[in-house]
């Protein structure tokens, strides 16, 4: 770490169906209730559940942690789940055998979890269920919805941290997205070019880019960073320059910034090595998520 310690801490809230692989348990319950269920996950309490689609970067962020002291993490992750607290013994008992750092929990017996992202302070919730993440968007939170199932292998992984972004409706507002819609590709271009100068609102990701942007302030920059970022968008010169000027207002540096002009977006993603990419779009998700971890942000003229 660099001399600019210390730096808050980065808190990610992370629903228990993206941590572990719940999906036999989510299937029994919607078959046969939540009685079964109950009895199901009491039955196997002490058997240990496999990691679910989130767990490797999980493992990754709580790495970040290695030489801070107890009382000052860098990271934290909080998990938020549906089950009760009862049911939930199998939850923690995995996280312990998997030396997860994970203390602080919320079990809500079946009740909405997004209530609780903001209390916490979390600048991220990841779930894979989708009305959850709604919720916390609407009320000011960045969030994605993550599909429990897992891309085809790519590269070998890279211990350093590897996060990219869609631009317009994830780090910006969606303003760029509804003037393509209403005008076309022309149109959107001739607003770029009048606007250059002028910075684009922020998007649902904005403080959750600027939170990570200072722990990865903290470490020197350069190949042995523990972080490194991606804009990875469908825009192309001459749209380029609003959001180069844009991050330069906002004083976030990212790593590495490719201008797609629509090209899919998947095969870019694996090979800059995204240990996860959030995008609006189900279409570019689709494409992402055949090669890395995609968490869909519903926010935006995309997601009416």
């Amino acid at each position: 770490m660099s001399s600019k310690e210390p730096v808050a801490v980065l808190t990610i809230a992370i629903s228990s169906r993206a941590l572990f692989d719940l999906e036999d348990s989510h299937a029994l319950f919607e078959r046969e209730g939540i009685e079964r269920y109950a009895d199901f996950q009491r039955e196997r309490e002490d058997d240990v559940l496999e990691p679910g689609i989130a767990f490797p970067l999980v493992r990754k962020l709580l790495a970040l942690n290695e030489g801070a002291p107890p009382e000052a993490p860098r990271v934290e992750v909080i998990l938020l789940s549906r089950n009760s607290a009862d049911t939930g013994l199998r939850i923690f008992n995995s996280i312990q055998h998997h030396g997860l750092a994970i203390s602080r929990a919320t079990f809500t017996s079946g009740e909405p979890t997004w209530p609780y992202v903001r209390p916490f302070g979390a600048h991220l919730f990841l779930s894979a269920n989708p009305d959850s993440v709604r919720q916390a968007l609407a009320n000011g939170v960045a969030a994605a919805s993550i599909l429990p199932e897992r891309p085809k292998p790519g590269r070998a992984p890279n211990e350093q941290i590897r996060i990219a972004f869609d631009g317009d409706a994830v780090i910006f507002g969606d303003e760029g997205e509804r003037v393509s819609r209403e005008g076309g590709i022309a149109a959107f271009h001739a607003h770029e070019i009048e606007r250059a100068r002028e910075p684009l609102s922020g998007g649902p990701f904005r403080a959750f880019l600027s939170a990570l942007h200072d722990l990865q302030a903290a470490y020197p920059a350069g190949e042995a960073a523990p972080i490194r970022t991606a804009l990875v968008t469908a825009r192309s010169a001459p749209a380029h320059e609003r959001v180069i000027r844009t991050l330069r207002e906002w004083g976030v540096r990212l790593d590495e910034a490719l201008f797609l002009g629509g090209r899919a977006k998947g095969p870019f993603l694996e090979a800059f090595g995204a240990d996860i990419f959030f995008d609006d779009s189900l279409h570019n998700i689709d494409s992402a998520r055949q090669h890395v971890l995609a968490g869909h942000v519903p926010h935006g003229v995309s997601n009416p």
